[in-house]
């Protein structure tokens, strides 16, 4: 998937120098690459991805920070895989690295999560691990109704752990079950933005939502250029036209408009196809339907008192002439 591929690109070229936020990326992305695996009666530890220089990548940061040199292995595909992947072996050392790393507990028992001190670090640490997990098993879709930043894991443990992640730098995901395949998944686009910007993918941030704001545009035109029923269409109507009004409201108000009024408005602009029951439930706490109305036709009527009073257009001026038709 392109998309994917643009996100990896951009992450493998984050390099932050600080000691633990490079440990929990490579703790990360060891984990949900590969893990733990028995060569010999030893301990080995490896990570298999996709990407050549993302293998050269992790080979270095585990030279640096731990002290031993990979192997790097360049994997044919077969079966169900396409592309190419690459191997990156630590067999002498392994088990070293591997209690170093949190992968194995002190009883030489696979930690199936994540280690705990890297789960309560700070939002940097947090956001590699996100970073290092997205590397290893990651994809993204595109935006639209099943758009979605997801992350197959190895155990369900790992999915929680990560889950815990995100929800302590402020973004919802969820853990789910796909075909045996335990999966964390972000399907909110707020949240993948989000998401996307915390792990360091600014670029890719910014393009995807700006894909997600024209399919909006698009799809908005669409309905209305389908709409066979008059009355959903005059509903179309009025609804562009009582945006257009709180958004002139907001404007001629500025900074002098009440606390509450500004969420009524806030919400009506946010949510441009709810009804005023759906607004209600969406405010914190949530309204009535006829609170909802009740202050945003306070707040118009407070906007227009106030441009009257200025001499300058009211909330009606903003609304297309179409519209008024």
């Amino acid at each position: 998937m392109a998309l994917t591929a643009d996100v990896k690109a951009e992450l493998i070229a984050v390099r932050d120098p600080r000691p633990t936020v490079r440990v929990a990326e490579t703790t990360a992305l060891l984990r949900f690459a590969g893990g733990l695996h028995s060569i010999a009666g030893h301990v080995a530890v490896e990570a298999e991805v996709d990407d050549r220089s993302l293998a050269i990548r992790t080979a270095r940061d585990i030279a640096e920070i731990y002290g031993v040199r990979p192997e790097l292995a360049h994997i044919q595909a077969s079966g169900a895989r396409e592309g190419e992947r690459f191997a990156v072996r630590v067999v002498k050392g392994g088990e070293t690295l591997a209690r170093q790393t949190g992968l194995l507990d002190m009883r030489r028992r696979p930690v199936r999560g994540l280690p705990n001190r890297l789960t309560t670090g700070n939002s940097d640490d947090l956001a590699a691990i996100w970073r290092g997990a997205f590397l290893a098993a990651g994809t993204l879709s595109e935006p639209g109704r099943s758009a979605s930043l997801e992350v197959a894991c190895p155990s369900g443990e790992a999915g929680m752990a990560l889950v815990g992640a995100a929800g302590r730098i402020g973004i919802a995901a969820k853990s789910r079950e796909v075909r045996g395949v335990p999966r964390v998944v972000i399907r909110d686009s707020d949240a993948i933005r989000a998401m996307l910007q915390a792990m360091g993918a600014q670029k890719t941030a910014e393009a995807w939502d700006a894909m997600r704001q024209r399919r909006e545009v698009r799809a908005g035109v669409n309905r209305l250029v389908n709409f066979d029923d008059a009355n959903l269409r005059r509903s179309a109507q009025a609804a562009v036209a009582a945006c257009a009004r709180v958004e002139r409201a907001l404007e001629i108000l500025g900074d002098g408009v009440p606390a509450h009024l500004k969420q009524a408005g806030d919400l009506r602009l946010a949510h441009r196809d709810a009804s005023l029951d759906e607004l209600g439930h969406h405010a914190d706490p949530p309204l009535t339907k006829d609170a909802v109305a009740g202050r945003i036709r306070r707040l118009l009527a407070m906007a227009d008192k106030k441009a009257a009073t200025d001499g300058i257009p009211g909330t009606e001026a903003a609304v297309p002439a179409t519209e008024n038709a």
